[in-house]
């Protein structure tokens, strides 16, 4: 009878392919620790993306962002001055009321909903107002003062005889009184005509009553090249002209200069079609806005 042959043993500790990779592994380790090492944060490229992350996650329209010490920016301007103290006394009158049911509120303090989660009181402030109501309601005072401000300038304009030469516009930000540039100037001029100098002066007599309010001055043109070598182009132009209307301005009121910003924005913001006269004449203005209160970044 055939002898039954002995069946050999595995051979003791790990298999040889363990060894190979655990030596891969370490290799890789130290391979993305030497990468780690060497790379760097590029600060600026950092900056843009939170200050992107900001702009899209804005409580502003049109990408406004919160910048420096607590200060709201949107649209190149202050917006929401004061905000907390507003947003504090929004409902001033309803005090009585929330003290009176603060007992009822601290019980149910921290008690969750029905489907247990936990209800979210960060959007509320301490007086029951959210966020979005104490903005809507600023926004609301702030187009309520503007049409105060606009009516108050347009009864003002009728005295002077202006009512024909300009328009009177508002927002919740500004009372916008738009002057057509013909009235103001020579075609490719940007030097107040003597007609002129009469319609900004009264103009100034009117903007003299709003001396704790920002006024800005812009000047806009048509999308028309310019043809003339005095000045280099059509935002060169409007700047001018802004500007010549603003120191005017200064001049026979006695509103802080500080106060009084111009600015050029060329053929950039129209209001009409550029491929017609009619057009082109309309987008050729002077726009001055008063800024109202809310909207007002004046030091105090």
């Amino acid at each position: 009878m055939a002898k039954k042959q002995k069946q050999e043993e595995a051979p003791a500790g790990s298999p040889a392919w363990m060894a190979t990779f655990s030596d891969l592994m370490n290799l890789l380790l130290c391979f993305f620790v030497l990468l780690f090492s060497m790379s760097s944060t590029d600060t600026e490229k950092f900056q843009e993306v939170i200050a992107s992350i900001q702009s899209s996650f804005s409580i502003f329209s049109q990408g406004g962002t919160s910048i420096g010490e607590g200060q709201m920016i949107s649209s190149g301007i202050s917006q929401l001055e004061m905000f907390d103290d507003y947003f504090n006394s929004v409902h001033d009158g309803d005090d009585e009321q929330y003290e009176k049911e603060g007992a009822s509120e601290n019980e149910n303090e921290g008690e969750q909903s029905e489907d247990g989660s936990a209800t979210n009181e960060g959007d509320v402030s301490s007086n029951g107002v959210s966020v979005e109501e104490a903005q809507e309601a600023l926004e609301q005072a702030g187009a309520g003062e503007s049409e105060s401000i606009a009516e108050e300038i347009e009864a003002q304009l009728s005295e002077y005889g202006l009512q024909d030469q300009v328009e009177v516009d508002f927002n919740a930000n500004y009372v916008m009184i738009t002057i057509n540039g013909a009235l103001l100037f020579d075609s490719g001029k940007a030097v107040l005509t003597e007609d002129a100098l009469t319609i900004v002066d009264n103009l100034s007599k009117i903007l003299a009553q709003y001396d704790n309010n920002i006024i800005e001055i812009e000047g806009h043109t048509d999308n028309v090249p310019m043809s003339s070598g005095t000045y280099e182009n059509n935002d060169v132009l409007s700047m001018y002209r802004a500007l010549y209307v603003a120191d005017r301005i200064r001049e026979v009121t006695d509103l802080n200069p500080a106060y009084i910003k111009s600015a050029g924005r060329g053929e950039y913001v129209p209001i009409a079609d550029n491929s017609t006269a009619e057009g082109r004449a309309r987008n050729r203005r002077v726009e001055i806005k008063i800024y109202n209160s809310y909207s007002s970044d004046i030091a105090e």
